[in-house]
């Protein structure tokens, strides 16, 4: 998969980061790192372009073409983080020039990523026989049955997954592993910060964490979803590692059935 990203702000450059995963992007542990996010791929490779526009645009664009690069790559999905809304409205022209196949722009904040505009460009590219979708947040992405986009999800980034580790007694958590990342990289952070902390606390422990990564998600009303996109975000990961806690006690309820098997069967 070829990727060009096109980004203003800072979620854009933890994706990206998250995206090519060097040593030096979590800094959770400090001197006790233990380098966990190693045993995760670094996709450099996927990335074809980077374009960052600035953050001081006009409120109006009335030619966005002045803005855009002249040349950019070939790719086969575009990740519009952030950007302008005149130049999101822009984007069916980038996709023509570079044949992109799928296009993601997350919505993080409605101010600058209103909804009627991400609706006419879903009409425009969808008309053009382009994937789209505009997950608000970004870690609300989900395989939903579009090739390039199921495929991005497939590399790990999205919904967050997680495999969650208790102690005997279900009082502790052990430790989580990452099955899937939140596209800005949220998910190894809270993974790491839950080991060796009470599960009865898990709730302050997430959301702690959650926000000194800290969430991108903007904290205004969003009208379509009747709170604050930041507290959506924290909704998911504490979803995500409830789903991970539940998992994690049906496997020792599985366990401990297949132990009680075996001693039944020895003892005949």
């Amino acid at each position: 998969m070829k990727i060009l990203v096109l980004y203003t702000g800072e979620l854009g450059r933890k994706v990206i980061q998250n995206l090519i995963n060097p040593g030096n992007f979590c800094v959770s542990c400090g001197e006790l790192c233990n380098h966990c996010r190693q045993a995760r791929k670094s996709y450099a490779n996927m990335i074809v372009g980077i374009h960052e526009f600035p953050d001081d645009l006009p409120p109006f664009i009335e030619e966005p073409g002045q803005y855009l690069p002249s040349r950019l790559p070939g790719c086969d999905l575009i990740l519009a983080i952030g950007i302008h809304p005149d130049l999101l409205a822009a984007l069916p022209e980038v996709v023509q020039s570079t044949k992109a196949k799928a296009v993601i722009a997350p919505a993080e904040d409605s101010k600058k990523t209103p909804a009627g505009v991400l609706e006419q460009l879903r009409r425009e590219l969808e008309a053009m026989g382009v994937e789209f979708e505009a997950p608000k947040p970004f870690c609300a992405l989900e395989k939903i049955g579009k090739p390039i986009i199921d495929a991005f999800v497939d590399l790990g980034f999205g919904k967050p997954v997680l495999r969650i580790e208790m102690s005997p007694d279900g009082k502790m958590f052990i430790g989580a592993g990452v099955l899937r990342d939140a596209p800005c990289g949220s998910t190894w952070f809270v993974a790491k910060k839950l080991g060796w902390t009470d599960v009865s606390g898990y709730k302050e422990t997430i959301s702690g964490a959650h926000h000194s990564y800290p969430c991108t998600g903007s904290m205004d009303k969003d009208p379509q979803i009747g709170d604050t996109i930041l507290h959506k975000a924290g909704y998911i990961i504490r979803e995500a590692v409830e789903d991970g806690m539940e998992c994690s006690k049906q496997e020792k309820v599985r366990l401990s059935s297949a132990r009680g098997d075996e001693v039944s069967s020895s003892s005949l």
